[in-house]
């Protein structure tokens, strides 16, 4: 009984870690719809006369696609690091705006693709694995033009942060992962990812 307990409860958070992205994403969606397409498009409705079907959407859509521009330059990135500043003196608030934003973070990773491959690496102590993300790679000119992979060691359960270690490419596991879910496996503190090594 206690094994079924036990494994319900591990499958059970496993289920909500997986889901929480997509939560926190259809919940914003919905909050800008119900609260546009309540207020706004009834109000345009009424102006023109009649309401266009999908119209709520339309401005969801073309509200989200003008914050991603202002996110993009200068002035956009300040704003939302004075309103970073501001959220983090609220307890409650800082939590839940940390949570989104190193949600926003890793999401935004693959692409940029900042991450060639995945590979394991023996980082700390031999025989003990590491999950890198390859980065790039440097050719050692005095021992034979040998190829070395730069690999990011993300920090679980933030895989924006970490260190940069320089490796032998011979020193490193092609564990056969995506990136996606090396990525699952950093977030959850390896409770979600792959269950075998090709």
């Amino acid at each position: 009984m206690k094994q079924t307990l036990n494994h319900l409860k591990r499958y059970v958070f496993r289920g909500i870690l997986a889901i929480t992205p997509l939560a926190l994403s259809i919940f914003v969606i919905r909050l800008l719809y119900v609260g546009i397409d309540k207020k706004v498009a009834r109000m345009i409705a009424q102006l023109i006369g009649f309401s266009i079907p999908g119209l709520g959407i339309l401005i969801v859509v073309l509200i989200l696609y003008v914050i991603g521009i202002i996110a993009s330059n200068l002035a956009g990135k300040q704003f939302f690091h004075w309103i970073e500043q501001i959220a983090k003196k609220i307890p409650l608030i800082n939590t839940i705006y940390q949570v989104g934003k190193q949600l926003s973070d890793t999401l935004s990773l693959p692409e940029k693709q900042v991450f060639r491959k995945v590979v394991l690496v023996d980082y700390l102590k031999p025989g003990i694995w590491t999950i890198g993300f390859v980065t790039g790679t440097i050719t050692d000119r005095k021992n034979n033009n040998e190829k070395l992979y730069k690999v990011f060691v993300p920090t679980p359960p933030n895989p924006t942060s970490g260190t940069m270690v320089v490796v032998k490419e011979s020193e490193t596991r092609d564990p056969g992962w995506t990136i996606e879910e090396a990525l699952q496996a950093v977030i959850s503190g390896g409770i979600i990812g792959p269950d075998e090594i090709s």
